[in-house]
């Protein structure tokens, strides 16, 4: 069996099945990259994140991040952040709050702690609006309050499952130029699941291409975009 790099994220032989759905990932993806998944509606691209994240386990197969086998690790158990598109922030807790959690899931903050959250607010233009109620906030500021929390965690993966998709153009460049700043950062390994070929180009170094249950390349962006014998890519990337 081959050996981890530990710069990598891999799926060794992963399968699951989901009622009639079977998938099948086998992958090394780099380290300390923006990764775009990207494939057909239904393809499997958010069943591949749940992988990753732990919020669902393979029948068989392996999953490996940084050297560690992390298959039957839990997700809070994992070196992972999840942002997803809507419902990020719990609706009764104010953002400082909702922030915290990414410290402390009970909310035992020290003085540091909550100097971190305030710092992260600020970093994503939030600041002045650790008492506001995510209700208050556009589609475009509870994103960035997301991002916020997942900064405080300082893990190494961001998963992204299509996080400015309900955003209007105009934020959604904001937003971009925010995952952009946070990744330089941080050099964390960003897997973001995206249904839009401009913000592929304009924001990842590396893509995923999945159809039909499995991955059908992973390459580095310019491969990824110069690929002309898949039907399925040519579709997306240029309608």
């Amino acid at each position: 069996m081959a050996i981890a790099n530990q710069d990598e994220i891999e799926m060794q032989d992963v399968r699951l099945m989901l009622g009639t759905h079977a998938f099948h990932f086998d992958s090394r993806l780099p380290a300390g990259r923006i990764i775009a998944v990207s494939g057909p509606s239904g393809a499997g691209k958010s069943t591949f994140l749940n992988l990753l994240a732990g919020f669902e386990r393979p029948d068989s197969g392996r999953i490996l991040m940084h050297g560690a086998d992390v298959t039957a690790a839990y997700p809070a158990e994992r070196p992972v952040s999840v942002v997803f598109q809507d419902n990020n922030l719990f609706a009764h807790l104010d953002i400082f709050t909702n922030v915290g959690l990414g410290i402390d899931p009970a909310l035992k903050l020290a003085a540091q702690d909550r100097r971190k959250i305030s710092q992260a607010l600020e970093k994503v233009g939030l600041a002045n609006f650790e008492r506001r109620m995510p209700a208050t906030l556009s589609g475009g500021e509870r994103q960035r309050a997301a991002f916020a929390r997942a900064l405080v965690r300082k893990r190494a993966v961001l998963l992204l499952d299509e996080p400015f998709a309900a955003l209007d153009p105009g934020l959604r460049a904001g937003m971009a130029e925010l995952l952009l700043g946070m990744h330089m950062e941080t050099e964390n390994t960003v897997i973001m699941v995206s249904h839009d070929p401009d913000e592929v180009r304009r924001i990842a170094d590396y893509g995923v291409f999945i159809d039909k249950g499995a991955i059908v390349l992973a390459a580095p962006l310019t491969e990824y975009l110069a690929r002309e014998d898949m039907p399925a890519l040519r579709r997306f990337l240029h309608g």
